[in-house]
């Protein structure tokens, strides 16, 4: 989770746009489009909000030492990836970036883990591209018609944040006051009990310390409204997926609620497993690290 000599971001252009990501289980080169670095299978682990790919370092090294080749991208306007000139952050644009850093990395399929909006983007390049996404494993969030189209009350309250990130101007501002404040408290709160340690977190405020890159990334909630009402994000985003999905959920999530995550089976027409992660809260990846990883590791080798 850490900046260490042994994990370093590098740098390739996809989907039109510069991506930094950090890499383990792969042989150096094979860096050019279409070019696989090794036989390895490639699983891409994607980050949410607030998040860096920094947070899937750990994830990175048990997912190489089972046999894969393990890729965590810094998602589209994440430092030190680049903002996109269109500045589109709707879930579709984070499928075709999952499908196009796939096509990079020389592989004819992938595994996908997501956490946060990495589940979306998950959800996305599965639905996208079924024939190009071996299977999926998402974190923190269930299948996105489940999620947006029937919340519950409670669900709705624990969204709260997502409604105040609409508002022009005003989260960029709360956000960076008092040394990120309010939000550390946030993330606290989303996972009762745990305290985020400045190894997570410290990557988090350097990202948001940059106004354009805070609002890149309140951007990703600020493209939902848009997305629901476009035909195109209808027929991918909210259709059922059809490759083996595992989701995972953390049971003391106060954040996407354990309920939430109930009643979706229906949304996947492969094999599709629910996990609880005890004790774990929104950030499972981080406060139950081991465990997560056995979770992930388990169903991609199954």
């Amino acid at each position: 989770m850490t900046h260490t000599d042994d994990l370093q971001p590098r740098y390739i252009r996809a989907n039109g746009m510069e991506f930094a990501y950090l890499e383990v289980g792969g042989e150096p080169g094979g860096d050019a489009p279409g070019e696989a670095a090794d036989a390895r299978p490639l699983v891409l682990c994607l980050h949410g909000f607030p998040d860096t790919a920094w947070s899937m370092a750990p994830l990175l090294r048990r997912l190489s030492a089972a046999g894969f080749r393990a890729v965590a991208p810094f998602m589209r306007g994440y430092p030190p990836s680049a903002l996109p000139d269109d500045g589109d952050y709707s879930g579709l644009a984070l499928g075709r970036d999952v499908i196009a850093l796939l096509e990079h990395f020389g592989a004819q399929d992938a595994m996908v883990m997501g956490h946060d909006w990495g589940s979306l983007a998950a959800y996305s390049a599965a639905a996208l591209r079924p024939d190009r996404i071996r299977r999926i494993v998402t974190a923190a969030v269930p299948h996105p018609r489940r999620f947006l189209l029937r919340p519950s009350r409670a669900q709705l309250r624990a969204s709260h944040y997502m409604f105040k990130f609409q508002l022009p101007g005003w989260p960029e501002r709360r956000i960076r006051e008092n040394d990120f404040a309010w939000l550390r408290d946030l993330a606290r709160s989303w996972s009762p009990g745990w305290e985020p340690t400045e190894a997570y977190f410290g990557p988090v405020k350097a990202a948001f310390s940059d106004r354009q890159r805070l609002k890149a990334a309140l951007g990703y909630y600020r493209a939902l409204p848009l997305s629901l009402l476009q035909r195109e994000a209808w027929q991918f985003l909210l259709k059922p997926i059809h490759v083996p999905a595992r989701v995972i959920y953390g049971e003391n999530d106060a954040c996407i609620l354990p309920a939430s995550f109930l009643d979706q089976e229906h949304l996947f027409g492969d094999r599709y497993e629910l996990v609880g992660i005890p004790k774990a809260g929104h950030f499972m990846h981080i406060e139950a690290a081991d465990l997560f990883a056995d979770r992930v590791i388990e169903f991609l080798k199954a």
